[in-house]
């Protein structure tokens, strides 16, 4: 009889343990201040998944700068994606052969399925009277930003307050100087755009944060309604959140399906819905027609406007000895 018992308990152990091991579990790694985005996105694609395929699946995400964590995975974190929010990050990791080689080939609108756009919070009531990037070099206004050798806010900020000056009709000596202001009244370089968030708000650094447009939402539900405004400056850069499976990852663990899967669902109808609600602005025209009431009109510049692409950028810009190393002065 106890023979019987314990054959019976074993083998609903291994059953058990069979259905747990059905599971396939993904793994994320994104940009600082996309976590609660990614959070309710692996809900409903693991949801979406289940009823399509029957199968169960789960998505953990990790999240930090981009660069940092760019080369974390470079290093050997197994990610089965990466989505971060400037292509730099993943051609780094195509110059590596962790990605595929015409990564942005992948996926509809060169893999980023979905934009952003930097844009400036203020303290409730705007005691500043910020509205536009002219006021960020004022004396005595301070301004929080990312440090654009750490994350891809940070880098997109630069770029922004650079190309602002160069839609006005102004030229690349304009603009460092300008730029060279701006950084003069930065009192400290957070290391990522959450970072940054936590200066501002949690150490109550600054008048003005720059950030990603998506960040207003995160601090509505994190910090309350009411703490800060946002304010949309006349013109800025189109950022762009590309996306990558992770090849090397994917072959060892045998989910290049999975993960497939997982980043389609961002172009669907349902992830593009999330994005819009969580404020990243979706590809789908429909949606972001839906939203515009949210999505402010903005004089927006690309990249590929006054930089030629973001990796001639980070070569003129961001690498050492460049660009910025002459404008910033470490405080």
């Amino acid at each position: 009889m106890k023979n019987a018992l314990r054959a019976a308990l074993a083998a609903v152990a291994l059953s058990t343990s069979a259905l747990a091991g059905a599971q396939t579990t993904l793994l994320n790694v994104s940009y600082d201040v996309a976590r609660e985005f990614y959070k309710d996105i692996n809900v409903a694609f693991a949801a979406s998944y289940k009823k399509s395929t029957g199968k169960d699946i789960k998505v953990d995400q990790s999240h930090a700068g981009s660069s940092a964590q760019a080369r974390a995975v470079a290093d050997g974190l197994d990610a089965d994606v990466v989505t971060f929010n400037t292509t730099t990050d993943v051609q780094f990791l195509a110059d590596k052969g962790v990605v595929a080689a015409d990564w942005a080939k992948r996926f509809p609108y060169g893999a980023a399925p979905t934009t952003s756009t930097m844009l400036f919070l203020v303290r409730n009531g705007n005691p500043k009277n910020i509205k536009d990037w002219d006021d960020l070099i004022k004396p005595g206004v301070q301004v929080v930003v990312v440090n654009p050798k750490t994350g891809g806010n940070g880098r997109l900020a630069y770029l922004a307050a650079w190309g602002y000056v160069r839609s006005k009709g102004g030229s690349d000596a304009d603009a460092a100087e300008f730029v060279g202001k701006l950084y003069k009244n930065v009192p400290v370089l957070a290391r990522g755009g959450r970072d940054a968030t936590g200066v501002f708000l949690q150490r109550n650094i600054g008048d003005v944060l720059i950030t990603f447009e998506s960040e207003v939402v995160s601090v509505n539900n994190e910090f309350g309604a009411g703490k800060v405004d946002a304010v949309h400056p006349s013109a800025s850069i189109v950022a762009e959140n590309p996306v990558a499976i992770v090849e090397r990852t994917v072959n060892k663990k045998g989910t290049a399906v999975e993960a497939k899967a997982y980043l389609d669902f961002l172009y669907s109808a349902e992830g593009q819905e999330i994005a819009a609600k969580h404020n990243i602005r979706p590809r789908d025209p429909a949606i972001l027609k839906k939203y515009a009431e949210a999505f402010k009109p903005i004089k927006f510049f690309t990249v590929a406007d006054y930089f030629g692409s973001l990796s001639e950028a980070q070569k003129v810009h961001f690498n050492d000895g460049g660009q910025f190393d002459k404008l910033y002065t470490v405080k």
